[in-house]
């Protein structure tokens, strides 16, 4: 399965999308709405457990948003040009399945917007960072404003939006923009370990964890804990439930259906 500017392979039960745009790997309206249909097909296909997302080449995971498309755009076309990006971003924020994006070089503007919306952000050692929008005279458009505040503080964010200052990927480490640093060489390597490791969790409980996390986040504390109970009660009902105290008490590997 593939698209023209986003390829996707399927590694037993991994999928690895990769931004086919190279060297930098620029966010079109043409990877928005591929990245749409790619998240559709990704959501009804039971073999997938777990998605990576990456960049072409080595230089970038993904430069910012395709600057030559978005220049020619009157002021009504960019906010549909916005309203497209966000709604691909959103619909892989909330996919069904864990993600991870492994951050080649440079995530710059919309290129970090995109890996924000992912479970987990695994960096090379070469990786830069930065929304560098405010120094273009502009503001984020893909939902920097309100998911970096929510990932690593207000104070933070603050200083990286409004400096615009590009960060190195031990300092996005520190600051809490990425899960993990490791050498480029060995940067899908991890991802696909890690990735292989959520595809053995239990499917529905991973559905229900990740839906209850991302709703929470929106929601006042009593009622993301009511949503907790209500996700908890749909987990406790399958058949992986039964097979993971089973495996518990037996002391050994359960063996996850995903039912």
């Amino acid at each position: 399965m593939s698209e023209n500017v986003i390829t996707v392979e399927k590694r037993n039960n991994i999928a690895l999308l990769t931004l086919n745009r190279p060297p930098l790997n620029p966010l079109s309206s043409a990877v928005f709405r591929a990245l749409k249909k790619i998240i559709t097909a990704l959501e009804d296909d039971t073999e997938i457990k777990a998605v990576i997302i990456t960049g072409s080449g080595e230089k970038a995971f993904a430069a910012g948003v395709d600057i030559a498309e978005i220049t020619k755009l009157s002021p009504v076309e960019i906010y549909d040009f916005n309203c497209l990006a966000l709604s691909a971003f959103t619909k892989f924020e909330n996919l069904n399945k864990p993600t991870i994006a492994a951050i080649n070089g440079l995530a710059l503007g919309g290129g970090y917007e995109l890996a924000l919306t992912c479970d987990f952000r695994i960096a090379g050692t070469n990786a830069k960072f930065a929304q560098p929008e405010i120094n273009l005279g502009i503001i984020p458009g893909g939902g920097a404003t309100q998911r970096l505040p929510r990932l690593i503080g207000v104070a933070r964010a603050k200083e990286l939006l409004f400096l615009g200052d590009t960060i190195d990927s031990a300092t996005a480490e520190r600051y809490g923009m990425v899960n993990k640093v490791v050498p480029p060489e060995k940067l899908l390597a991890d991802a696909e370990e890690l990735a292989k490791r959520l595809a053995a969790k239990p499917t529905v409980a991973m559905k229900m964890m990740k839906k209850t996390v991302n709703l929470g986040m929106q929601m006042d504390l009593s009622s993301a804990t009511n949503l907790e109970i209500e996700s908890f009660v749909i987990a406790f009902a399958t058949d992986d439930r039964v097979e993971g105290i089973k495996a518990l008490l037996e002391k050994r590997k359960p063996n996850f259906t995903g039912k």
